[in-house]
């Protein structure tokens, strides 16, 4: 190596020496400053971006709810099965597109209450000509066709019957005899009670709630005080008490087509009747048995749904003649509410029966899906 090129050398390496050294007397300060201005903008905008992370859920949560309301109150408005659905699915999608999966769970719980009935509609397909539920306590209207309807109600007459001889508190121990007045004119039918028979007050009552008996019930109304000309005055005025105002009655049996009523105004009568403890216990008494002379006569409840114990019947009342159909009404528990249920102009007593067991299922799902949307409300 020349001597040139050697000097050259030991200059660099001198200077490079000298750098390394430098940069190693450096303070920290001076050397971290480059690197923590890059970190400092990164925290920033990483600060900055969960802000806007938390605006974002903020407003899908109350789109969500929104959605649900929305979902919710179109689900509970009377329209047709396909623009219930039509909302049902639209509510959904706004739940889903806001980021609010419960609240698409809500939507899909108020969408099961509806699709779990039969109908294209959303509601139970009945036999029942006139149908009539509601929830006892708070009025709402659960099922209702043709509610309006005014029909001949049979023997649903004698539950107004028997809630003016309760209000009357006249004795049940009273004696009464059936009379040749309380034959049926109307369509000739028998009975096991025969001119004759000596029956207190109370067992007369008794038998036509449990047992429809109808001169056991037409003897009620002839031996009030005013004969039978005042107790069908008073039905009538008792009638436009409750606001019954398309019911008319004109003898105390049922066995009259004249005796007509709509299925929305016998839920007002079921509902006052049901304050009365008497026409529980006798209404839903599963047998009664009564002397007639020499013979001790059985009778039975007619509506067999009092002896499922399936069924937690408050009060009820079965009618037929041919022009009203089968008929029932009853009170209820189904779910925890407390429910009238009002079936008129059914084809036949297998019918009236399947109409009240749809119904029921109807109102365990509705119940049901309620509270699968509360829980998922809650937890949005």
């Amino acid at each position: 190596m020349t001597h040139g090129k050697l000097q050259w050398l030991r200059r660099a390496t001198a200077a490079l020496s000298l750098g390394v050294t430098l940069s190693l007397m450096a303070p920290p300060s001076l050397m971290a400053a480059s690197v923590k201005k890059k970190p400092v903008a990164a925290q920033k905008a990483k600060v900055q971006a969960a802000s806007k992370a938390r605006v974002v859920a903020a407003r899908a949560k109350r789109t969500a709810k929104a959605a649900v309301v929305q979902a919710k109150a179109s689900a509970s408005r009377p329209q047709s099965g396909k623009g219930r659905r039509a909302a049902v699915i639209a509510a959904k999608s706004a739940a889903v597109a806001g980021g609010g999966l419960a609240a698409a769970s809500a939507v899909s719980a108020s969408e099961r209450k509806h699709e779990a009935a039969s109908g294209a509609d959303g509601l139970p397909k009945l036999s029942a000509n006139a149908v009539f539920v509601m929830d006892q306590n708070s009025r709402e209207v659960l099922v209702s066709k043709n509610d309006k309807a005014v029909m001949p109600i049979a023997s649903l007459t004698k539950l107004m019957t028997g809630l003016l001889v309760a209000d009357a508190k006249l004795s049940l121990d009273e004696e009464i005899t059936i009379t040749e007045d309380d034959l049926d004119i109307y369509k000739g039918t028998g009975s096991r009670l025969s001119v004759g028979t000596k029956l207190t007050r109370g067992e007369a009552m008794h038998l036509a709630l449990m047992s429809s008996e109808n001169r056991a019930a037409h003897a009620l109304g002839r031996t009030y005080p005013g004969g039978i000309v005042n107790f069908v005055r008073l039905m009538n005025a008792k009638a436009a008490e409750l606001g019954m105002r398309d019911t008319r009655y004109v003898e105390p049996t049922g066995l009259s087509v004249e005796n007509r009523s709509s299925a929305r105004d016998l839920a007002l009568l079921v509902a006052a009747a049901y304050q009365r403890p008497l026409l529980r216990e006798f209404s839903t008494s599963q047998g009664y048995s009564v002397e007639s002379g020499r013979r001790v006569l059985q009778y039975h409840n007619s509506n067999r749904l009092t002896a499922d114990p399936n069924w937690d019947i408050g009060l009820q009342k079965t009618g037929y003649i041919s022009e009203a159909g089968r008929c029932m009404v009853m009170s209820a528990k189904l779910a925890g509410r407390q429910v009238i249920m009002v079936f008129l102009d059914a084809a036949d007593k297998s019918s009236r029966i399947g109409d009240a067991q749809r119904v029921r299922r109807y109102v365990e799902s509705v119940v049901s899906a309620d509270a699968i949307e509360r829980m998922a409300m809650r937890k949005g």
